[in-house]
């Protein structure tokens, strides 16, 4: 039972510490470096809209303004039913037509609406942005430079979040632990999930488009398939607002877990190691793996519930586990409390890996993601 209790427990940090350990040990590929392309190749940059008319015109008006030379910009509406659409036609009138509607058939959620534009773009490089995320002005040139290395199939941008006076908020320990985890996968087998914000890759890697399941892992997936990688820039930044409620930050991860439990039970393919060698070992890790630390957990607990007062490693652990939920219990009542830094980590620990239970709940029910709410920021 002992040793059933320390294999529960090395599965709630594994994928949290050891993983990143054995990654770290494993030889990587040459770093991928930018390189300015003796012609930019063209770029469709599709931004996918549903019922976004409070937003979209600020959208455009960024995207308008970014620096690139041959630059197909579309919106992907995902049958609007606002004035989303009418904003759209006018602005591009505006601006001689560089700006132009894609209107979906069906509403049949956000990946569908892309696929459509898809259909329709024009450029040979695609780049895929939500309205909620601003771009900077010089964003698309550094990320196109990076396809200059003929090993990269797809990028993802890293997130920024801006407060509410407008500033660059500072990144949290989770954030950058998460950043400085994609640039090893980078470096290996490529990225097994992008910023599903503002991602690009090359138009062959768009074939096959799965409507059912999240872009930003479908591409990952689909890039590793054609012997490509996918990697994560650190100079290619996307900003937007993050979510201030905390139940509708609890709701978009749980909505954003059952995406991906649905990407994988669509394509279980991608977790034969045979076959995808350290990309699977990728996915297994960095996916799986992390999806089972709230069953690790509650096994962790009940083992130790059943054998407490039976060997101090039990009572160790049932001390651990106590002082562990007390100080998220209290950061959860105390908002004051929830400012430090320690508490914040913890709680979110626990408040992640609830949200993750959840989903996986939700989806055992059939609980499945085929239309599109976007968040409000």
């Amino acid at each position: 039972m002992e040793t059933l209790l320390f294999l529960c427990a090395t599965g709630i940090i594994y994928s949290y510490a050891i993983y990143p350990l054995i990654l770290n040990l494993l030889p990587k590929a040459k770093a991928f470096t930018a390189s300015e392309p003796a012609q930019w190749p063209s770029v469709s940059l599709i931004i996918t809209a549903h019922n976004e008319e409070s937003r979209i015109s600020e959208k455009l008006q960024n995207s308008d303004q970014i620096d690139y030379p041959d630059l197909d910009i579309v919106v992907a509406s995902d049958c609007s039913s606002d004035d989303t659409d009418n904003l759209v036609n006018d602005f591009g009138n505006k601006v001689n037509n560089r700006v132009r509607l894609v209107r979906a058939d069906q509403h049949l959620g956000k990946e569908y609406a892309q696929l459509c534009a898809i259909k329709q773009a024009s450029g040979d490089i695609i780049v895929f942005s939500d309205v909620a995320t601003q771009i900077p002005e010089d964003a698309i040139k550094k990320l196109v430079s990076y396809f200059s290395d003929e090993r990269v199939g797809a990028i993802s941008s890293e997130d920024r979040f801006i407060s509410d006076d407008g500033q660059i908020a500072g990144e949290g320990a989770y954030v950058k632990y998460e950043m400085w985890l994609r640039g090893v996968e980078s470096r290996l087998a490529g990225l097994v999930g992008l910023s599903g914000s503002f991602f690009a890759c090359r138009k062959h890697i768009c074939d096959d488009w799965d409507i059912e399941s999240p872009s930003d892992f479908n591409t990952a997936l689909r890039t590793a398939r054609k012997g490509l990688v996918a990697i994560t820039c650190p100079d290619v930044l996307g900003y937007y607002k993050d979510l201030k409620d905390p139940n509708k930050e609890y709701q978009r991860k749980t909505r954003t877990i059952i995406r991906g439990i649905t990407s994988i039970a669509r394509h279980p393919d991608v977790l034969n190691i045979k076959k995808y060698g350290r990309f699977s070992f990728q996915v297994w890790s960095h996916k799986i793996m992390r999806w089972a630390v709230p069953w690790f957990m509650l096994a962790t607990a009940l083992l130790t519930l059943a054998q407490w007062g039976n060997s101090s490693f039990v009572n160790f652990m049932a001390t651990g586990q106590i002082i562990f939920y007390g100080i998220a219990f209290a950061g959860w009542k105390n908002p004051k409390l929830a400012e430090n830094t320690l508490v914040k980590l913890i709680f979110f620990f626990v408040q992640v890996n609830t949200s993750i239970a959840d989903a996986c709940i939700q989806y055992a029910r059939g609980k499945r993601m085929t239309t599109w709410t976007p968040s409000k920021r």
